[in-house]
């Protein structure tokens, strides 16, 4: 954390209600935006396997309140391709000289790379026009060696589990 924050007075937005799913929309397998941003389920070996946490439940790396109640990540700003393996995720930082965008862009991935094959491609982009170094945070999120240096990093690897594994929220 942080000792001064960057922005000390976020909007903070009450969360969704959770829809339970009562039938498959899709009537296949299917991979659906919903299903990634609620329970984060997917396809190894034709066997859904759910992922315990939730996209939405990540904590922000310098508010006690989640992605989803900052408003900077929301089911819209997932898109799959199941076809084609993709998952693209665009997120949007409160403020747009945030220091932390590339800190909540690693939580995410690595969220993903949990709970997803590696089959599947991930692109994790800040929304354009968003944040002043839009291209140099898109480059860094999206580079394998760098997010793979980042999270061998034993200081941000423990900011990053603490996003994803908090209780506080």
């Amino acid at each position: 954390m942080t000792l001064g924050l960057i922005n000390a007075n976020p909007v903070v937005h009450a969360k969704k209600e959770r829809v339970a799913r009562t039938e498959d929309p899709h009537g296949d397998d299917a991979i659906d935006p919903l299903e990634i941003y609620d329970i984060l389920l997917f396809l190894f070996f034709s066997i859904f396997l759910i992922c315990v946490n939730f996209v939405r439940d990540i904590r922000d790396p310098e508010h006690p309140y989640s992605l989803e109640q900052l408003s900077v990540l929301s089911e819209e700003s997932i898109t799959v391709d199941e076809k084609l393996g993709r998952i693209l995720i665009t997120f949007t930082p409160t403020i747009q000289h945030c220091s932390m965008a590339t800190v909540i862009g690693l939580c995410l991935r690595a969220k993903l790379q949990e709970c997803f094959p590696p089959h599947f491609k991930l692109d994790i982009k800040v929304a354009p026009g968003s944040h002043a170094d839009e291209e140099s945070v898109n480059k860094q999120l999206n580079d394998k060696e760098r997010v793979a240096a980042a999270l061998e990093n034993p200081n941000l690897r423990q900011l990053v589990d603490e996003c994803l594994y908090s209780n506080e929220l």
